[in-house]
């Protein structure tokens, strides 16, 4: 695909935005009494209210012609499908495959049958997670496993992190999930001081069996295990391992029959709907890690059958694209008002930032537009008491996506009513803002004198007109947390197809390991460093003493 700067409606869309961009979102309000329902969709147990924003029915028409000129339908059938997509390694982009097994009877990729393949892995799922959540799983003493830590790094670790906590109403009593990623020692050492030995089961996930933070991790907790008076032959009831290299874990001393598969048609931050979920299903069960499938494959449905207009994910990846290419936003808050989905703007940033963080096109010829926004973000009420304030007030540009459930799982007096209420309160703030007339009479009513009051009401001037998605839920439920997080792969996915680059490698990561290791090496032996740049050779310098 060519630079889609070049379409007939990205040039519509560049007149367009010049017509609107002094346009004030309460003036859009009063020309059309519908706004709200024109400008809000539903599927997959979501709702989005997409009313708050800079755009009116000629931009949506616009960004949705936009995303037809640019390939979206062909582009979703052909994921769909197992296409080879992702151009730059072959590779089919299957992550819908590992929540469709229940619904279809088959997906080919090279005359593969992959859906048999994701089916055999769910009940090896089901009795692995059954064995140690029924205390029929023994260690070397004989005792049932009462923790589990999750060894990985990236995808293998961020989305099942991130769900484990959002579905935290649902953990299942007498198990504890952990999590280790970092290679400072200092993770795993905090992690062991929490567990026994005797009744700890390590979950080492990593497709090669060689990721570098992974494997020194793995080693640390072996060695730890043979300390604590573990042995050697017992590390079969100690370790599993989620993994396409068998050779490897079985040469780690980990079991064949407790090795699970990994596939390269999914991509480590979409594979959280794999065994890499392992740690999901063993701290809320299996039943409810189907429903979390179940949820996705609702919102996959929905991407696939609605209506471009009323479809959630390229609803949000147009308006994402508007105001990345036509407003110059170059970031992008999530901010979700549910206790436990606190760390979800963490794993979007990943899955969005590792995936269209690219500069050149599927043909390898450099992009003409922005691309990958930063993502982030944090709970909701804290935000409001730190960057809250850049939001509302700032010289930047920043659109948001407020989430939130109608219903909570811990209904204390009127605690949700008011968390509600902050969530709708942000986004009407952000879009009214507060005029210097407006804060004058404030600061008039307060009792200030004149003086006071124009020395004063320019720093109470808040801008408005700044635009905000909203997301409702009835509850944060295994299903409604599956959907969620795959309206942002799709939502991914769309910006990826509209600009025109491949979202699913990752060189840039590729690049740092190799990097990682050339210079550790370099640190940990004599070697002439004078082929590195200055301040390389001074910072191993300084290491080395």
């Amino acid at each position: 695909m060519s630079s889609p700067t070049k379409l007939p409606a990205w040039q519509a869309l560049q007149a367009h935005q010049q017509e609107l961009k002094n346009k004030n979102m309460l003036t859009l309000f009063k020309q059309d009494k519908n706004r709200v329902e024109d400008f809000s969709c539903t599927g997959a147990l979501w709702t989005l209210d997409f009313s708050k924003n800079r755009a009116t029915q000629q931009t949506i028409s616009l960004l949705i012609q936009l995303a037809k000129e640019a390939g979206i339908t062909k582009s979703i059938n052909a994921m769909f499908n197992g296409t080879p997509i992702n151009n730059t390694e072959n590779r089919a982009v299957l992550h819908t495959a590992l929540r469709a097994s229940h619904k279809k009877e088959s997906i080919l990729v090279d005359g593969n049958n992959v859906l048999n393949e994701v089916r055999n892995t769910l009940k090896k799922m089901h009795a692995f997670v059954d064995q140690i959540t029924t205390g029929a799983w023994k260690g070397y003493t004989n005792k049932t496993i009462t923790d589990v830590v999750s060894i990985g790094i990236g995808g293998s670790y961020l989305g099942p992190k991130v769900v484990k906590e959002a579905l935290t109403p649902y953990a299942q009593a007498g198990l504890n999930v952990h999590f280790v990623a970092n290679i400072d020692g200092s993770d795993i050492a905090e992690k062991l001081k929490l567990v026994n030995p005797e009744t700890t089961l390590f979950l080492i996930s990593s497709k090669s069996f060689g990721t570098l933070e992974t494997l020194y991790n793995a080693n640390a907790a072996r060695q730890w295990f043979i300390e604590q008076g573990g042995e050697e032959k017992s590390i079969h009831k100690h370790f599993a391992a989620v993994s396409s290299n068998v050779d490897k874990a079985v040469a780690f001393g980990i079991a064949q029959e407790n090795i699970f598969p990994m596939w390269d048609w999914v991509g480590g931050r979409y594979s959280l709907w794999s065994a890499i979920g392992l740690p999901i299903a063993l701290s809320v069960g299996m039943e409810n890690f189907y429903q979390l499938l179940d949820g996705a494959y609702q919102m996959d449905q929905h991407f696939q059958t609605a209506e471009l207009e009323k479809n959630l994910p390229v609803i949000m990846g147009v308006l994402g694209v508007w105001y990345s290419d036509f407003f110059d936003s170059q970031s992008h808050a999530l901010i979700p008002y549910d206790h436990y989905l606190r760390a979800l703007p963490a794993h979007i940033q990943q899955l969005d930032m590792e995936s269209n963080g690219k500069s050149v096109l599927l043909d390898g010829s450099p992009v003409t537009t922005t691309t990958g926004p930063v993502i982030w973000g944090g709970a909701g009420t804290n935000g409001q008491h730190a960057y809250h304030q850049l939001l509302h007030q700032g010289s930047r540009f920043i659109p948001v996506d407020f989430i939130a459930p109608l219903k909570t799982h811990n209904p204390i007096a009127d605690h949700h009513a008011q968390l509600f209420a902050n969530c709708v309160s942000q986004s009407q703030a952000l879009m009214v803002g507060k005029t210097l007339e407006q804060a004058k009479n404030e600061l008039e009513q307060s009792g200030l004198d004149s003086e006071e009051v124009e020395k004063l009401a320019p720093h109470k001037v808040i801008q408005g007109n700044r635009p905000s998605n909203t997301l409702l839920t009835e509850k944060m439920t295994p299903a409604s947390v599956g959907a969620l997080i795959a309206l942002y792969e799709h939502k991914t996915f769309v910006q990826g197809t509209i600009w025109g680059i491949n979202s699913f490698d990752q060189w840039g990561v590729e690049l740092g390991k190799v990097l990682g290791t050339d210079i550790y090496n370099r640190l940990t032996e004599e070697t002439d460093n004078r082929d590195l740049d200055e301040s390389t050779q001074n910072l191993i310098r300084i290491f080395r003493k």
